[in-house]
């Protein structure tokens, strides 16, 4: 397969995958303790992004600081969603029960699997996530469950930014849980205690 990544199985049956997107700069085992701490006992695909900017990787290319390379977006947002179907296989875990926990970069791409692909994950948490494409319609996204990490003095991602892609998913019939925080772009002990919380009410109800 074409992304290096790590799985580890579920420790109770019927549990969902989680898929762990890191951010620019990190690797496929960056988000193990996130998923430790939401869902311990859920199966955890992490996967590499296979972009390389000033050495570190990413998911898609950008233009500039907040500008998407889009058409490489989409490249990458197809492959990943094939990847998921050869990793399915591969590991025989339930392709309809994937949920992503991606933080920036990485939830980026997750949004952009639900902005193009309807059938690709079954939920996500997005963690300081951006728009990922204006002017497309987006699939409905009915009875899927998204949590939005967020926080109020992020220099990265402005308010404004975020609720957004919130109006975006719902307008696409998807529930949204959202945490706001008063720190910038780094991850909160607060919100991923929110999102542990999300994941039990919502996914495993």
């Amino acid at each position: 397969m074409k992304l290096e990544h790590i799985y580890k199985e579920a420790a109770k049956e019927n549990m969902p995958t989680l898929l762990l997107l890191h951010g620019t700069g990190g690797n496929e085992k960056d988000l193990l303790p996130l998923a430790d701490m939401i869902a311990p006992d859920a199966s955890v695909l992490g996967v590499r992004g296979n972009v390389l900017e000033n050495g570190m990787p990413r998911f898609f290319r950008r233009l500039s600081e907040g500008v998407f390379d889009e058409e490489d977006l989409i490249y990458r947002t197809n492959e990943l969603n094939e990847f998921l179907d050869e990793a399915s296989k591969k590991y025989k875990f339930d392709r309809q029960n994937i949920i992503a926990i991606g933080y920036s970069n990485g939830a980026n791409i997750a949004a952009s699997l639900l902005y193009h692909h309807a059938s690709s994950l079954r939920g996500a948490a997005l963690f300081h996530a951006m728009v990922p494409r204006r002017g497309v319609d987006i699939p409905n996204l009915e009875d899927l469950s998204i949590f939005v990490g967020a926080g109020k003095a992020d220099p990265l991602i402005p308010a404004e930014e975020t609720k957004e892609l919130i109006n975006h998913l719902r307008d696409a019939g998807a529930h949204v849980t959202e945490h706001w925080g008063e720190g910038g772009h780094q991850l909160t002990r607060d919100e991923v205690i929110d999102a542990k919380s999300w994941f039990e009410e919502k996914i495993i109800k």
